[in-house]
């Protein structure tokens, strides 16, 4: 918890922070941003943040030509390599058109990266580009998100990993790494 953190009577902590989707903004010109440029406009408004005193940055995942953060993770990192103690994560990343062994594996190296700072997010899309792009069939939305949030949090324990479903290949006692720094990556679902 921050120093700046304040308990109301209720004795709950208030944190502050920041989302985004990294949406593509006009130049003084009235221009639209190149892609780049949006991109490291977002990571120094990261550096920003914690420069400020918020407590969390958070990046959403899409995949348009107007909102152009595909890869919130490496973002997040390029921000914790020039932060050292804002809290960093996604908001949210579509677990259910990704691989939650890789989504574990980024948000572990991110959490070291970060020292002990990275959060995730797991949605299951409410926006869908990402299905077709990735191949996967709007008919298998529910069991996607169900049987992929079911292995992340598999992967949360730490241990070796035994999984079979039918939204990817099976784990049969398989270890997972990297291990994150805080022993277990903090996750939320943030479309249900």
């Amino acid at each position: 918890m921050s120093e700046r953190a304040a308990s109301p009577a209720g004795g709950h902590p208030i944190t502050l922070g920041l989302d985004t989707f990294g949406d593509v903004t006009d130049d003084a010109q009235g221009r639209p941003l190149s892609h780049g440029e949006t991109i490291r406009n977002l990571v120094a408004e990261g550096v920003l943040a914690d420069e400020v005193g918020l407590d969390h940055f958070a990046i959403g995942e899409h995949h348009v030509d107007w909102m152009p953060l595909s890869a919130a993770d490496v973002v997040l990192g390029a921000i914790a390599s020039r932060t050292s103690r804002i809290r960093l994560g996604s908001g949210v990343t579509v677990i259910s058109s990704d691989d939650p062994v890789r989504v574990y594996q980024r948000y572990a190296t991110l959490d070291a990266v970060s020292d002990g700072r990275a959060e995730v997010i797991l949605g299951r899309g409410s926006s869908t580009e990402s299905f077709p792009l990735f191949g996967y069939d709007l008919g298998d939305y529910d069991t996607l998100f169900e049987e992929k949030v079911g292995l992340f949090a598999e992967l949360r324990k730490e241990k070796p990993v035994s999984w079979s479903g039918s939204t990817r290949p099976a784990l049969a006692n398989q270890p997972v790494y990297p291990h994150s720094e805080s022993g277990a990556i903090p996750a939320w679902i943030g479309v249900g």
